[in-house]
Parts: C-alpha cells; structure tokens; sequence
C-alpha cells in the first residue's frame, strides 16, 4: 500500500505548486462569490443559494458558475421594439 506524503516529504517545486495550486482555487472561489452576491438575481441562471454551494465544489465549482450561471448580455437585452 502507498504512503502518503507529508508536507515535509514534499520537493520546494511540489510545495510551490501546491501552494499555488491552492490560491487559485481560493481566488476563484471568491470572485464566484463576490459575483454571486453582488449580480443582480434576474442575471443569474438558477438561483443565487444553489450557485453559491456549487461554488464551494473545487475548481469546478467556481469555473462552471463563470461559464453557465451567468446570463450573457445578449440573454439580459430587452427585444427592440419595432418601427
């Protein structure tokens, strides 16, 4: 069976990594809330408490709310109304 490692049996660039690793994910996390919160609830596809759970799943979370929970500006134009 396969140990695993400890922070201190890690290389620098195997700590680096996981570090950096590590604030992209908070990052992410975070500009996905900041979003949630401060959009509008009529430009969000859903609801605002589903989007903000799915947020805190890792990595996918934060890129699929930026991909498939906001509306995109065409979607939020009203129809021009006709001369």
């Amino acid at each position: 069976m396969k140990k695993n490692k400890s922070w201190t049996d890690l290389s620098p660039g195997q700590k680096l990594m996981a570090i950096v690793a590590g604030l992209i994910q908070i990052g992410l996390l975070v500009m996905a809330l900041l979003d949630i919160a401060m959009r509008p609830g009529d430009e969000i596809r859903g609801t605002k408490w589903i989007w903000t759970g799915i947020a805190f799943i890792n990595f996918v979370g934060p890129i699929a709310y930026f991909l498939f929970g906001r509306k995109r500006d065409a979607e939020l134009l009203a129809p021009l109304p006709e001369e």
